[in-house]
């Protein structure tokens, strides 16, 4: 099975942040590895990460990274597989800063950016751009879209049940 997907973290402190994404990934059974890189302190190793990443079989990587949240940049320009940055909610700007540093990636370099601490998304994300060559993964997607649909639908059920009992 093809469908892998790299995972990188700025640090084990990410994992929290990250888990939504990871139990997400394995509810549609998509195949990853987590991997805990630097940008900054571990260079090579996000450049060898990155470099081997399609050879090891993997079709997306998913990075995460606080602060100057330079860790999706440096993936993205070390391969042509798509990335998705996860800016974490830490340091004084609660993420800020690290959603507009993965965001305003420079032309050439792109990187697919979900909210603050986004990882369910970014899950999301991957197994949509992985679904455009896998049909079984592709009505797993519709499935989880028309659960979604559900859950609206049974809110506006108990509304309408909280409004009739209030009038």
């Amino acid at each position: 099975m093809r469908r892998k997907v790299l995972v990188v973290m700025g640090s084990d402190s990410d994992y929290p942040v990250m888990a939504p994404g990871l139990t997400m990934l394995k509810s549609f059974a998509i195949g990853f590895d987590v991997r805990i890189c630097s940008a900054h302190r571990s260079p090579g190793l996000a450049a060898e990460l990155a470099c081997g990443a399609a050879a090891a079989g993997y079709q997306v990587i998913i990075a995460a990274a606080g602060l100057a949240a330079h860790l999706p940049g440096v993936l993205a320009a070390w391969t042509t597989l798509p990335v998705i940055g996860v800016p974490v909610k830490s340091g004084a700007l609660a993420g800020q800063d690290a959603l507009y540093a993965i965001v305003q990636m420079p032309t050439g370099i792109p990187v697919a950016t979900v909210a603050i601490d986004g990882a369910a998304n970014a899950a999301i994300l991957a197994a949509q751009i992985l679904a455009l060559q896998d049909q079984d993964l592709s009505q797993k997607l519709l499935a989880y879209k028309e659960e979604l649909k559900h859950t609206v639908e049974e809110r506006q059920a108990k509304l309408e049940q909280k409004l009739a009992a209030e009038s």
